[in-house]
């Protein structure tokens, strides 16, 4: 009985210091937050993300920014209507992050529109070589969850490594 008690101390022993080295391993691990917001609600989270993270922080911005008028959901010929409804759309980016390679792990943030990512968040990842990154998505919404945006990215994009979604209110 004591040899067991013995063993199975060794063993939680060990566990404990595997699961501190993976801790620090990711404590490790270069960070950024990247974000698409037009209304700053993303924006204030992916802040609070990067800070409490310790990550850098990079904003998404379309190359010609989005007016009230076109993210006006219910006008079907507002910008962001077209441009869902097309799911070969890809809003130019004002930028891309020259940087990307220096990065291990990779946080997309935008809000939901039409239950999923907007298609600028398709121009950000196909701008940009994410091969070997953790991806991690947050999403702002008022009322929906990050789940089909997470389903079709990871379906649009196979060989990356999407790891979760998270719908931060």
């Amino acid at each position: 009985m004591k040899r067991i008690f013995l063993l199975l101390l060794c063993l939680i022993v060990a566990m404990g210091g595997q699961a501190q080295k993976e801790k620090q391993n990711i404590k490790d691990m270069k960070t950024i937050v990247t974000y698409f917001s037009c209304t700053n609600n993303t924006k204030r989270a992916a802040q609070k993300l990067a800070k409490e993270m310790k990550a850098d922080l990079w904003e998404i911005a379309p190359a010609t920014p989005y007016t009230d008028a076109d993210l006006n959901w219910q006008n079907k010929q507002s910008r962001s209507s077209v441009e869902m409804a097309d799911k070969s759309s890809r809003p130019a980016i004002k930028d891309t992050l020259s940087n990307i390679a220096d990065y291990d792990v990779v946080y997309i943030g935008f809000p939901i529109w039409w239950y999923t990512a907007p298609t600028i968040i398709n121009t950000f990842i196909e701008a940009h070589d994410l091969t070997g990154k953790e991806i991690h998505l947050f999403a702002t919404s008022g009322g929906s969850n990050a789940d089909k945006a997470l389903k079709e990215l990871k379906a649009a994009y196979p060989k990356y490594n999407f790891v979760d979604a998270k719908l931060m209110r």
